[in-house]
């Protein structure tokens, strides 16, 4: 007898065919993996990313403005590059095949990258002392191995999350609370990682060498690549539904097509499929909204309509759960619009938060000095103490307050995150006020770096991290939660982009600033030397866009109209 694939309910598939599989596949059994894989990828990526301003000031004799702007400009895209991920997952291959295709481009990224810096000709040459001097082709390959790394993370960001809550039934209610705890667990995996890369590896950079410090993070990917192919066998396989843009030109073509048509007032009259299975594979049907009823034109059968043995022209009659497909998309685009900002104070982590850490004192005891990267530790060790903080006691507090099952909505942990990163900002701002005063006080502004410690910096990481964990660990449970299901990685992949536009907007903030502070002779806001700028007003600026953004935020969320799905999937 011909084996038929075993579907759970939300239209995941177990990866073997034998019936007998379906209850020792998907769960927690398989996303242990998942969670290996994801720690060791993290390490990689943050092993190399977290120290990268500081290669490209030493190695690449880069000033602070430009090796900044390099930094984000680079992780910008890594943030990008997701949605060809997610377009590929979704339309085609499905989440495991792409994220099994593109961990090789990552691979060799990594292992290009690790040769620019160590193996002769490939690395900076001329070196005096902390400064290089690299020829164009040096500074080629590194920049052609960094942006390989772009590309090979760019299938794996968008997928692996949702890959990873595809493991639960979202019918199965004890699976679905499960699933709730999973991208708790996932964020705090990525921390554990980024603690290992933030600590460890900083300090093999700076002390040992750069081959090695980047020779080290692609051995754990190579790591990462393993985890994830020991457990195919337990991995539950989620159809690929086809091509999503397809399907939302559709609609937005059968609509503008009906123009004078009118939607009628009783809306079971609008097209559907007659059984309870939706005709978008790997999708359950989603109930009719009441919002932008244009698109509802697409629903409206009409003569022109050609509808033959049950066949129907997708592009002038579209069915309702395809519309609110679309609905869908353009309903979260406001929400995911106001996480922009976030990112942009997100990302001054890796670029202005090291740089200011380069001027105080990074004596630890007489003879040990912490690399100002590796304070984003304290952000990781935020993290990893919240998350499990937030799971196990203030969800089940906040439980008996809003009689929530996830004690907050998505959206109420969303805001509270927000919130928290404008204070980071204030606080990280005060110190460079502080900073400063000394500077002034004692006439200090041609010493590289003052005695006051480094130390000082912990409370805005401390800070950071804990408005990560409710903004975006938040994030993930939303876009995958509201996501319609056959477009999961495709909204995964919209909610990397505010990283990426985050990044890009740093990089504006700090061109726009350096253009205008830098008239008349002055040195501007953020010159090489931080003595002579403002740093702080810098910090300020984001305080006030985050305090702005945060009340655009609370009028869009008041507003917002969680998804209804129903029926089972194709």
């Amino acid at each position: 007898m011909e084996e038929k694939d075993v579907y759970t309910e939300d239209g995941t598939v177990d990866i073997h065919k034998n019936p007998a599989n379906k209850k020792t596949t998907g769960n927690w059994k398989a996303c242990r993996f998942i969670l290996g894989n994801e720690c060791c990828e993290r390490l990689a990526y943050y092993g190399m990313g977290t120290n990268l301003v500081n290669y490209l000031e030493s190695r690449l004799n880069q000033g602070n403005a430009t090796a900044a702007n390099n930094v984000t400009n680079w992780s910008g895209t890594c943030y990008i590059t997701p949605l060809i991920g997610a377009f590929i997952a979704d339309a085609y291959l499905g989440r495991y095949w792409t994220i099994a295709t593109f961990v090789f481009i990552y691979v060799s990224g990594m292992t290009l990258l690790t040769l620019s810096a160590s193996v002769p000709g490939l690395k900076p040459s001329h070196c005096n002392g902390d400064t290089c001097h690299p020829n164009s082709s040096q500074t080629a390959v590194f920049f052609v191995a960094l942006y390989m790394i772009a590309l090979g993370t760019g299938g794996i960001k968008p997928c692996v999350s949702s890959f990873g809550a595809d493991q639960f039934d979202e019918n199965d209610e004890a699976e679905k609370l499960k699933k709730s705890s999973f991208f708790n667990w996932f964020y705090f995996s990525i921390n554990v990682g980024a603690l290992i890369a933030s600590t460890v590896l900083v300090w093999i950079q700076m002390n040992v060498g750069w081959g090695w410090g980047f020779g080290v993070p692609t051995v754990a990917m190579v790591i990462a690549v393993s985890f994830f192919f020991m457990g195919s066998r337990f991995y539950r396989l989620q159809r690929p539904g086809g091509s999503p843009l397809t399907r939302i030109f559709q609609v937005i073509v059968a609509a503008f097509r009906k123009m004078s048509v009118k939607v009628p007032e009783d809306k079971s009259l609008l097209f559907e499929t007659a059984d309870d299975e939706s005709n978008i594979i790997g999708s359950r049907k989603l109930e009719h909204t009441d919002n932008l009823k244009f698109f509802d034109k697409a629903a409206v059968e009409s003569q022109s309509d050609s509808i033959k043995d049950g066949e129907v022209n997708p592009w002038r009659l579209c069915s309702v759960t395809q519309v609110e497909e679309l609905k869908s998309i353009i309903t979260i685009l406001p929400i995911w619009a106001t996480g922009i900002v976030f990112a942009t104070v997100y990302s001054q982590m890796n670029t202005m938060f090291v740089l200011q850490g380069n001027t105080m004192n990074q004596h630890m005891g007489k003879n040990f000095e912490i690399p100002s990267a590796s304070l984003s530790l304290f952000d990781t060790v935020s993290v990893l103490f919240w998350t499990p903080v937030y799971d196990q006691f203030i969800v089940p507090l906040a439980r008996k307050f809003t009689r929530h099952e996830r004690g907050f909505t998505q959206l109420q942990r969303m805001g509270i995150g927000l919130v928290i990163s404008m204070f980071a900002m204030i606080t990280a701002g005060v110190l460079e006020v502080v900073r400063l005063d000394y500077v002034k006080t004692h006439n200090a502004y041609d010493q590289k770096k003052i005695p006051m410690s480094i130390f000082w910096q912990i409370p805005q990481y401390l800070l950071v991290g804990c408005a990560e964990v409710f903004t975006y660990i938040g994030q993930l449970e939303f876009f995958y939660d509201q996501a319609p299901d056959a477009m999961r990685s495709l909204c995964s992949a919209l909610s990397l982009t505010t990283v990426a536009l985050g990044n890009y907007l740093s990089t504006v903030l700090v061109t726009v600033v350096m253009k205008i502070t830098r008239k008349n002779g002055k040195p501007g806001w953020i010159p090489n030397n931080l003595n002579q700028g403002h740093l702080d007003y810098f910090f300020y600026l984001l305080a006030t866009l985050s305090f702005l953004n945060f009340l655009v935020y609370l009028w869009i969320s008041k507003r917002y109209k969680y998804k209804k799905a129903v029926g089972r999937v194709h």
